[in-house]
């Protein structure tokens, strides 16, 4: 019986991977949130996260996470304290894979691998938003354990969209 192994690796980000991160950034956004977030506010967003957004952003950050595949760039996380008042200390801003990636187990190791680093800096629970119509990663955190604990309402692009926390204590 043959057996094939891929490669998966967790790593830190760097500069050098800028190019690669504003592709798959375009490429997942484009397939989460396309018929959600307005159409020109989407590609406003999208614009914004170019190679220089991203090669500032790892410059010196300690909270960006990529997963490499087979030795390429296939998804990324970013995290941190959490951006709220609660108790909840730690939370993961997002996490991202390259459209041909979704569906096949890698965005659990790129979970993990975050999860892992906020708990590396003693952080107390972690949270993670959510747009409510985004069922993927509705049920992405679900399956993972976290639980719906609270919501808002945002407006983007002149739309109001729900989204919903999910947390782990």
């Amino acid at each position: 019986m043959l057996q094939s192994r891929t490669e998966v690796r967790v790593r830190k980000g760097m500069s050098r991977d800028a190019a690669v991160l504003a592709d798959l950034f375009r490429q997942s956004w484009e397939v989460a949130y396309r018929g959600i977030i307005p159409h020109l506010h989407l590609e406003s967003m999208i614009r914004r996260r170019d190679k220089r957004w991203w090669q500032n952003a790892a410059k010196g950050s300690d909270g960006l996470l990529v997963l490499e595949v087979a030795g390429q760039i296939a998804g990324y996380a970013t995290f941190g304290r959490s951006r709220g008042r609660g108790k909840v200390q730690g939370e993961i801003y997002e996490i991202y894979l390259a459209p041909d990636h979704q569906g096949l187990g890698f965005g659990e190791h790129l979970f993990e691998a975050a999860r892992h680093a906020l708990d590396e800096r003693r952080l107390n629970g972690l949270i993670v938003w959510a747009l409510a119509e985004n069922t993927g990663a509705a049920s992405f955190y679900w399956r993972r354990g976290g639980r719906p604990t609270a919501k808002l309402m945002d407006t983007v692009g002149g739309t109001k969209l729900e989204k919903i926390a999910y947390t782990w204590q």
